[in-house]
């Protein structure tokens, strides 16, 4: 019973994300959504049909024949169009089957950028690692392929139809669309190991870690800055004296005259009466020349002054000493 519970639940989530989500995805977009299954679909069927002919064979096997005895940049330039060019041994109709469900899918769940960017990846790191198992050499504990593997043509969407299930069953957490699309293909190269076999597991591994790697692209930024507050602490703001001490700090306040606004003097609290003016020392009477006594008692500024000798009568009377 629990096998049943585990085994629906597992349809219904791989139906939902494999299935349902794709077609919402068509519904919404309309055929544009099928562009890149309709143009391998069609670049397939064009190049079955030109190398029916003699000439036709000629310029297939020029533009998109690869081999691994060929030279490095030009394998590379032909492995784009070496995926439509059908293997010669396959049923092509099924295979375009399979191509034309396997592109769409992805161009609808991942988009057109990454399904051909898994379609290449895949593909070319299949024709990669039969050079470099072509140049092992046989005896690498069944690795290495003996040197006449290098004249075998190596061609055919089949990788990269692989690459792409398997990619979408990793991410969509498929493990019954795996089993029957790049485990089939496991099996199938295990039980008849050749050129293509060896191919299609290493699409099966590719299409693995790129679907592992899925999304851990947005974890680098925040593990960036967290290392970067970790080598640099961001401490808290400073506090001010009067709080370390445990007082309140007073606000100043502004000085006269200041523009509005602007600060007062450190020392100065809100509040404190400011200095009175200092006022400067009356200047000292002049010996000679002084100013006279004003009627109330005050010196005038403009007469002289009047110097009263201490040596005069007890009566206060006397001469006085004009200067």
């Amino acid at each position: 019973m629990a096998a049943a519970t585990f085994l629906w639940r597992t349809l219904r989530r791989e139906w939902q994300g494999v299935i349902a989500d794709p077609v919402r995805q068509l519904t919404r977009r309309g055929p544009s959504g099928l562009l890149l299954a309709c143009v391998a679909a069609f670049g397939v069927i064009f190049f079955h049909d030109l190398a029916q002919r003699q000439a036709g064979a000629v310029a297939v096997r020029i533009l998109g024949g690869v081999y691994g005895s060929l030279p490095l940049w030009l394998e590379l330039l032909r492995t784009p169009v070496s995926l439509y060019v059908p293997a010669l041994d396959l049923p092509v109709w099924a295979g375009i089957t399979q191509l034309f469900l396997a592109f769409a899918l992805a161009e609808l769940a991942l988009g057109r950028l990454r399904t051909l960017f898994i379609a290449y990846a895949t593909t070319l790191a299949g024709t990669l690692t039969v050079r470099v198992m072509i140049a092992m050499g046989p005896g690498w504990w069944r690795l290495g392929l003996p040197p006449q593997t290098g004249q075998v043509l190596d061609t055919g969407p089949s990788a990269a139809v692989v690459g792409l299930f398997t990619y979408i069953s990793v991410i969509r957490r498929a493990p019954i669309v795996f089993a029957l699309t790049g485990g089939s293909m496991v099996w199938e190269s295990i039980a008849d190991p050749n050129l293509a076999g060896r191919e299609h597991l290493i699409a099966v591994a590719t299409a693995m870690i790129l679907g592992l790697c899925h999304g851990r692209g947005r974890w680098w930024p925040a593990l960036r800055a967290r290392g970067a507050s970790w080598r640099h602490p961001i401490g808290p703001a400073p506090r001010p004296a009067a709080a370390l001490c445990g007082r309140p700090a007073v606000p100043t306040a502004p000085r006269a005259g200041a523009p509005r606004g602007a600060p007062a003097p450190a020392g100065q609290a809100l509040g404190t009466p400011r200095a009175a003016a200092s006022v400067p020392a009356p200047a000292p009477a002049a010996e000679a020349g002084g100013a006279a006594l004003r009627p109330g008692g005050g010196a005038s500024a403009t007469s002289p002054a009047v110097r009263v000798d201490p040596r005069r009568d007890r009566d206060g009377r006397g001469d006085r000493d004009t200067g």
